[in-house]
């Protein structure tokens, strides 16, 4: 089978996706329509609409553009029907009902960000950074009935430096994403629909990676000081993990924390006690001071350490709960 043969309806939002739309632009498959997520609600009220980053590039390379409410919606099954796509390719998108996912002659495939079977779930990125995973990657499968379980198409590593972020971790993923998407692809047309593929191993030790919600990023500064590093960074830039720094008072204010650095000092302390110098300031997990090189407090600018500290005075009075 050639390339041009492949009919491929893309299905996929955020920034992500896009990498991999392009792929497939750039080098020219034949993408027939695109589905994302309708238009978001922004503004103060709720009164403008915003599109995908996926709707807005497809816009701007005169691709079709569906955007259901509800994948189970007769109208757009039939809608979707009615372009006669073999295959289907979803990155970063939603869960599908079965009359969707089974509808192309050559199935729908994932790319996901992690490598399968761990980390399934809608924020493996991030997951994989908390738990101070050194090593993850991109998969490509076969959808079924259940999320991110189907037979797997290929995979790709990616190593996570210690001092890595959410953000670089996204970036590296985003593009090897679209390397491993065209590599399917291609493995798809040489096996004229049928590329091997093989079930998820049966693992004991399985990790999820479960949605993000704020009340997720909360530090809990009782544990290890590796392990709040790695929470950190596992959640900067966005959303950010966050802390309540109380007063002598009792008054308590929100602290996000971007930036920190794990050092080997004992605290010697109780838990999120909080010391400075002029330069750095330091709150203290279970066993280590935690070094917090750029924060933000609510309502104001995020900052470095040192532009921090000039402004509270008497940090020694606060502490983080």
């Amino acid at each position: 089978m050639k390339k041009e043969d492949l009919r491929i309806i893309f299905m996929g939002t955020p920034e992500f996706a896009v990498e991999t739309l392009k792929a497939l632009v750039d080098n020219h498959y034949n993408v027939v329509a695109v589905v994302t997520q309708p238009d978001k609600p922004v503004g103060r009220h709720q009164n403008e609409l915003q599109p995908s980053e996926v709707k807005k590039f497809a816009l701007e390379h005169n691709l079709p553009v569906l955007q259901p409410v509800k994948m189970k919606d007769p109208e757009f099954v039939e809608t979707l029907r009615s372009y006669h796509a073999n295959l289907q390719v979803v990155v970063a998108f939603r869960m599908l009902p079965e009359v969707v996912w089974a509808m192309p002659e050559y199935g729908t495939f994932n790319v996901h960000a992690a490598l399968l079977p761990q980390y399934r779930g809608a924020a493996p990125i991030n997951w994989a950074v908390i738990n101070g995973e050194t090593e993850t990657g991109v998969t490509t499968f076969f959808l079924d009935h259940d999320i991110d379980t189907g037979r797997i198409i290929m995979k790709k590593p990616f190593a996570i430096p210690d001092d890595a972020n959410v953000e670089y971790v996204y970036d590296g993923l985003m593009h090897l994403g679209a390397e491993i998407c065209l590599e399917t692809l291609e493995a798809i047309a040489a096996a004229d629909g049928k590329p091997e593929s093989i079930p998820q191993e049966e693992l004991v030790d399985l990790k999820a990676a479960p949605k993000i919600f704020k009340e997720t990023c909360e530090i809990n500064w009782h544990q290890p000081v590796k392990k709040v590093y790695d929470f950190v960074r596992g959640l900067s830039p966005y959303p950010g993990a966050w802390t309540t720094l109380r007063d002598a008072d009792g008054r308590d204010t929100v602290l996000k924390i971007f930036r920190a650095t794990k050092t080997t000092e004992n605290a010697g302390v109780g838990v999120g006690t909080l010391r400075a110098d002029r330069k750095h300031l330091y709150i203290a997990c279970e066993d280590c001071w935690l070094q917090i090189d750029e924060l933000q407090l609510a309502g104001k600018k995020r900052m470095d350490a040192p532009a921090f500290l000039n402004g509270m005075k008497e940090i020694e009075k606060y502490s983080a709960i």
